[in-house]
């Protein structure tokens, strides 16, 4: 008896904004795209959202920032923040995105409320 071949297919998919990151992307030294290919491509896949910030570290060239984020916070926070927990985790000629997100609080914010009556 001849068996008929059988298949089975397993599939997902979800749909994708551009650009494909929001809040970093940090780019290797020796990035095959090169950072302003990456910057002149972000571009126009979203004018005026990203600032380009050259990096002075052996492995890491440099960093596209959504300006929302450095509006909240310096960018010599950001990345001395990024050179202790992501740059060490980082090789030459990598791309990587990053998820930084950033709240914004106060403390003890003391004043009178008015009666309008």
């Amino acid at each position: 008896m001849k068996e008929n071949p059988r298949f089975n297919v397993s599939l997902s998919f979800e749909g994708i904004r551009f650009p494909p990151f929001e809040d970093i992307l940090l780019l290797g030294r020796r990035c095959p795209q090169g950072k302003a290919g990456v910057s002149k491509c972000l571009n126009l896949l979203a004018p005026e959202k990203f600032e380009l910030v050259e990096i002075d570290d052996p492995t890491v060239e440099a960093m596209l920032v959504n300006k929302t984020i450095t509006k909240r916070m310096p960018v010599e926070k950001i990345i001395e923040i990024l050179k202790t927990k992501v740059f060490p985790l980082i090789t030459n000629g990598e791309v990587v995105k990053v998820d930084f997100n950033v709240r914004v609080y106060f403390d003890d914010i003391e004043g009178t409320l008015k009666d309008t009556t």
